[in-house]
């Protein structure tokens, strides 16, 4: 199983940018697909999920109601909307693939493929 991410890029603040994950090798039907971004003086953070039992949407509370998870399965692909972008956003953004336990969904070790990670830089 393989991921790759892409989609980042320079935007000013409040604009919006949509990442993409694109999983080959296998279905993303089977995994929990989530995004997580890190910058060079914080941890990988996790952003949003889909959960593999349910399917359901998962939000860090720091980024609800301005990110929004979504996919298309014919395509392989995972998205994530960033709406309202704001300078704090700057990271590096890594999708992840695995099978996470529903109240596991925000844990990164519960994520056993990982992307490359695609860079996103907002200025203000």
């Amino acid at each position: 199983v393989q991921l790759q991410a892409f989609g980042g890029g320079l935007v000013q603040a409040r604009d919006s940018l949509r990442l993409s994950c694109v999983l080959s090798g296998s279905t993303i039907r089977s995994y929990g697909v989530a995004w997580f971004r890190q910058t060079p003086v914080k941890e990988r953070e996790f952003a949003a999920a889909f959960g593999v039992s349910n399917g359901y949407p998962y939000y860090a509370d720091s980024v609800k109601g301005r990110f929004m998870i979504s996919r298309d399965n014919a395509k392989n692909t995972v998205y994530l909307q960033i709406n309202s972008l704001k300078p704090e956003d700057t990271a590096i953004y890594y999708c992840a693939a695995g099978r996470p336990i529903t109240s596991a969904v925000q844990s990164a070790d519960m994520y056993y493929y990982w992307g490359q990670g695609t860079e996103v830089t907002v200025s203000s």
